[in-house]
């Protein structure tokens, strides 16, 4: 079976101009099909760090609105160099792709897309993240501040995230995974939380590198996370820290992330690691 898949993951790169290879893999981390070019051990590195990446993501799913339906629908990783692609493939299973920074991203998602529908009986319906597997009661409660969370509050990002209709949180983090300042009703244990799961991410995005093309200057952009009901995404936010902000499904993810980028050089200047390393 694993042959035959392989041979239609073929499509992809075949007919999506600039698209560079695919990888179909399990949950678990395991490869169920590749396409031609790729070594059997960046195969296994790949399905394991995109599967690994998916299970803190299903962790995250409250962060990006208390919705009930939090079904996961892609998650891409930009480099400068290339993209990374990840969809559901049926329960269980999800289809890579990695392509060049000037593909056709409308034409890739659908050939992806496509390939799922046809590979039918072989793969089922694609997994949901479940009101208890996204944080459960936890993530959707009103969560409030303690006294000294004030000092917490990056001004410069909260600003940004109540004038872009539709963005909902934010929190700036180190390369530590310790949270540097948030926006305001973010607690610190929601801001640890989102926080630690946030460096796995980056860390898996970073391995799927060599994924996306080879490139010794290569350099990781951004990590975003497309739900149901939201949005969630990780940018580079200097040498040491990255930017994690979630909205809703409506907002405008453009105007949202041009204004994070905009923001990056205050809050880098304004926060250091010690306002997120004093818990009481």
């Amino acid at each position: 079976m694993t042959a035959d898949l392989s041979w239609m993951l073929e499509d992809i790169v075949h007919n999506v101009p600039r698209a560079r290879h695919a990888v179909l893999l399990s949950a678990d981390g395991l490869p169920r099909g590749a396409t031609e070019g790729l070594a059997e051990n960046d195969v296994r590195t790949i399905s394991a760090a995109m599967a690994g990446m998916q299970s803190l993501s299903r962790a995250t799913a409250h962060f990006a609105g208390p919705e009930k339906d939090r079904q996961w629908n892609q998650t891409i990783i930009e480099f400068s160099h290339g993209w990374n692609f990840l969809i559901g493939a049926g329960q269980g299973s999800y289809l890579a792709a990695a392509a060049a920074p000037d593909v056709d991203m409308q034409q890739i998602s659908f050939r992806m897309h496509r390939l799922v529908a046809r590979l039918g009986n072989n793969l089922t319906s694609p997994p949901r993240v479940g009101h208890e597997d996204a944080g459960g009661a936890r993530g959707d409660q009103p969560r409030r501040q303690s006294p000294g969370d004030a000092k917490f509050v990056l001004g410069a990002l909260d600003r940004v995230v109540s004038e872009v209709k539709g963005a909902r949180h934010a929190v700036l983090l180190g390369s530590d995974g310790l949270p540097r300042g948030a926006t305001t009703g973010m607690s610190r244990d929601l801001a640890d939380t989102i926080s630690a799961a946030m460096t796995g991410i980056h860390a898996y995005s970073r391995v799927t590198s060599q994924f996306a093309g080879a490139a010794e200057d290569a350099e990781w952009r951004q990590t975003v996370i497309e739900f149901q009901h939201g949005w969630i995404f990780l940018l580079a936010a200097g040498p040491d820290a990255f930017l994690a902000a979630a909205a809703e499904q409506a907002c405008d993810i453009e105007e949202l992330t041009t204004r994070l980028h905009s923001v990056v050089p205050r809050l880098t200047a304004a926060a250091t690691p010690a306002k997120g390393t004093a818990h009481a």
